[in-house]
């Protein structure tokens, strides 16, 4: 199996988008974090096939990695 290449939302994006920024509100930044740790756990579990999370975990760290080169303010100093 592999990622995803159709919309997995149903044409719902903007409501799961909506409801990520909701989750996320009136959080500080170790609570932001905490809740990020549990909810990938939790999405992972649902997920449930390894070969799929390997993937999903490389496409999100190439994009961080190509987000940090491309904008000075996210690079490490």
């Amino acid at each position: 199996m592999g990622l995803r290449q159709d919309d997995g939302f149903s044409g719902r994006a903007d409501d799961v988008y909506a409801i990520l920024v909701h989750g996320y509100r009136d959080l500080d930044e170790a609570e932001s974090a905490a809740l990020t740790q549990r909810l990938v756990l939790i999405l992972a579990h649902e997920v449930g096939d390894p070969e799929v999370i390997r993937e999903a975990v490389a496409l999100a760290r190439r994009t961080v990695r190509a987000d940090a080169a491309t904008d000075p303010g996210l690079a490490s100093t």
